[in-house]
């Protein structure tokens, strides 16, 4: 299922993958709000204020990358100086691109953990429920700043 259409979750029984299918939703609204803009209203921001959409889509998928590939797995994963405004080699449609790939990555990565009392590298005491709870917060806080974004933008209002 593309994330762009994924709809409000579905309740189930599975703590991991209802936690899956928070994040699925919420990265679908995130996705809404890119989709459709072109390459100067990805980087727009409303009097040089919040994040352009592009930084947003980019933002989340290192977010992605560092928590999971880093404090999970034990990979290297840093943050680039431009994530939260990437310069003009990064299209909007490749971000998109990259953040449902990372996604994919995140989904499988989680799923083959499994267990989510598996600790985390970040100390703590954060486990992979802790990590999951983390990406689904900075997701649903994004989400809401790519609605604003984007009405301020052009008018684009819903989820």
């Amino acid at each position: 299922m593309s994330l762009i259409s994924a709809g409000f979750p579905s309740g189930t029984p599975d703590e991991l993958e209802m936690y899956l299918r928070w994040l699925a939703f919420l990265r679908g609204a995130v996705l809404r709000k890119a989709t459709g803009v072109d390459e100067q209203q990805a980087r727009w921001r409303p009097d040089g204020k919040l994040l352009p959409l592009i930084g947003i889509v980019n933002h989340l998928t290192g977010v992605e990358r560092r928590w999971i590939d880093r404090e999970m797995l034990g990979r290297p994963a840093d943050k680039p100086a431009d994530e939260y405004e990437p310069g003009p080699e990064l299209t909007i449609g490749a971000a998109i691109a990259a953040y449902e790939q990372r996604a994919d990555e995140t989904d499988d990565a989680v799923r083959r953990i499994g267990d989510l009392r598996t600790p985390s590298r970040y100390g703590d005491q954060t486990d992979l429920r802790f990590v999951l709870i983390h990406l689904i917060n900075e997701t649903a806080r994004h989400a809401g700043h790519a609605d604003a974004v984007r009405e301020l933008l052009d008018g684009t209002v819903g989820e």
